[in-house]
């Protein structure tokens, strides 16, 4: 290929375009945020209040109406059950009560998070960025294993509420996206797993409009 491999690890990680990540703000900047990729090992919940909050626009719909679907059809109906439930006697042995209660707090709980998530939210739509071939927040990249039959695979980068192994949909801070983020087409680049390092040829690079 020519190419000479791009080490794009530093002491902490996330390459040689910045101390702590890929950029300031993963699109386009300079780095990962502060942290590059939050508390290691912690839920996407925990993580998220320590970075930017980039979303795409379909990231954005997804939360607001399951937000939406909470407040004005689970909740009320819960609440409902659970009055019921309370007028059956003992509260301490009545399962449905106690089943209630607990699904209210984690409800409320699940408000509180999508709340401040949207009203925190920097919403990037990768429609907007054209044509491109430098991989930046929404980028959608092809990628192949130099070594090992160039097992070819798809990935698009995403805000961390966003994941969807299934789908490719993988997080801005998740190690695949560290290294690819600002690499552009043609490059290669090297991915530390958990067998050794692995070097991969970034393939194509798309940016498409949010379904």
């Amino acid at each position: 290929m020519g190419k000479t491999p791009i080490f794009a690890r530093s002491r902490n990680g996330n390459g040689r375009n910045g101390r702590n990540g890929n950029g300031r703000n993963g699109h386009g900047r300079s780095g990962n945020g502060r942290n590059g990729n939050g508390r290691s090992g912690t839920s996407a919940e925990h993580a998220a209040q320590e970075v930017k909050n980039y979303m795409t626009p379909q990231g954005y719909a997804r939360l607001k109406a399951e937000l939406t679907k909470l407040v004005v059809n689970e909740r009320p109906d819960l609440v409902k059950t659970i009055q019921w439930a309370a007028s059956n006697g003992d509260r301490s042995e009545n399962g449905d009560y106690i089943y209630g209660k607990k699904r209210l707090r984690e409800i409320d709980r699940r408000i509180h998070y999508l709340n401040k998530r949207l009203d925190d939210a920097e919403v990037v739509d990768p429609a907007r960025r054209g044509v491109s071939d430098q991989i930046y927040f929404g980028a959608t990249v092809t990628y192949a294993y130099v070594r090992g039959g160039r097992d070819e695979r798809t990935v698009t980068i995403v805000g961390v509420d966003e994941v969807d192994v299934k789908r490719g949909q993988v997080s801005w801070l998740s190690p695949i996206a560290r290294v690819l983020l600002k690499r552009r087409s043609g490059d290669v680049v090297i991915l530390a797993t958990p067998s050794g390092e692995a070097e991969i040829e970034i393939i194509g690079v798309q940016y498409r409009a949010s379904a």
